[in-house]
């Protein structure tokens, strides 16, 4: 990646390099930002399926509000696992330059835990 530091007396292509460089961090920040966008997303669907269970835990269909709390449990899996393959694409058109974020590993990891998660709360409202 061209350095950021630019000489004290910089010339165009010191500038276009510079340039380049904050460009290229800003758009790897972003793609950090969506992800965890993505995932506030999903955790909120974890906690509207929660909501629901409890809003309708005392009618007399309880397995309407275990159906919908179990929709967006899944709703929920779906948007974690969007998020890894679209922050994926993103880092794989980024591979060719000389960054440095988040890792691919870590964001797989953070995805699979909170699948795991997601998954227990819905075993869980299921059983209650």
């Amino acid at each position: 990646m061209p350095d950021t530091k630019t000489p004290d007396d910089p010339d165009a292509d010191d500038l276009a390099d510079t340039r380049t460089a904050w460009a290229e961090d800003r758009t790897v920040l972003a793609n950090e930002r969506t992800f965890a966008g993505w995932m506030r997303t999903g955790m909120a669907c974890v906690a509207l399926a929660l909501g629901l269970k409890a809003v309708f835990k005392d009618s007399e269909q309880t397995w309407i509000a275990k159906s919908a709390a179990e929709i967006f449990i899944l709703a929920a899996i779906l948007i974690f696992w969007a998020a890894v393959l679209k922050c994926r694409r993103a880092r794989a058109r980024m591979d060719q330059h000389d960054i440095e974020g988040q890792s691919q590993t870590r964001m797989l990891i953070l995805a699979i835990i909170l699948t795991v998660g997601a998954l227990a709360t819905g075993v869980i409202l299921l059983l209650l």
